[in-house]
């Protein structure tokens, strides 16, 4: 308690690098919830079950955050692919996301990177997005907008910036996945409970 006060500033430096990575990924997050509050994202927070007929994540690069949450989708029995909007096709998960993962019960040791140019869309699609603005960027490559959720909008506690964990903290990179984890769970037992074709009988 002492040193909380007598160092009040590191003190919230390394909370912010725990919980949100950097500053910059602590005010993205606050950000998205205030378009949250606002109404402006109400479309990319839920989904009707019944359309839904594969789940494909979304971030930067596919090596660590869509990865993780592909293969948690998959040990639930969920239809499920995940690329990434600026990577190259082939590339491995990143060696901190593939030590993570494997804490959490997930092997990446497999797992091989899709870039978006690589990804033809198909009806039944929803496209998992990681940050609001990978929102814009799937609308602006011609993905329908009623297509597109935010995965934060399902994890525990809500965070709809789930910020990159590349060349973070292997606590924040903990704290990245476990929303993760909890958020495909959660959506995928909201899929299920709602008949939708992606989750497997």
């Amino acid at each position: 308690m002492l040193q909380v006060l007598k160092y009040p500033w590191k003190t919230l430096q390394q909370l912010t690098a725990i919980n949100y990575g950097t500053f910059r990924g602590w005010v993205r997050s606050f950000l998205a919830h205030v378009e949250w509050v606002s109404g402006r994202v109400d479309r990319f927070v839920a989904v009707h079950p019944k359309k839904v007929k594969r789940l494909v994540f979304v971030c930067l690069g596919n090596i660590n955050r869509s990865a993780v949450a592909e293969a948690v989708a998959r040990t639930l029995g969920a239809r499920a692919c995940s690329l990434g909007l600026a990577t190259t096709t082939g590339a491995p998960a990143f060696n901190t996301a593939v030590t993570t993962a494997r804490r959490l019960g997930i092997d990446l040791s497999e797992h091989a990177a899709t870039d978006l140019s690589d990804y033809s869309y198909s009806a039944g699609d929803l496209l998992l997005t990681m940050e609001v603005r990978h929102v814009h960027r799937l609308i602006a490559n011609g993905i329908p907008a009623d297509a597109i959720a935010l995965l934060g909008a399902w994890s525990n506690p809500r965070r709809l910036h789930l910020h990159d964990p590349a060349l973070q903290s292997d606590e924040y990179f903990m704290t990245c996945f476990v929303l993760i984890h909890s958020a495909t769970i959660n959506l995928v037992e909201e899929l299920r409970a709602g008949g939708s074709p992606c989750v497997q009988p």
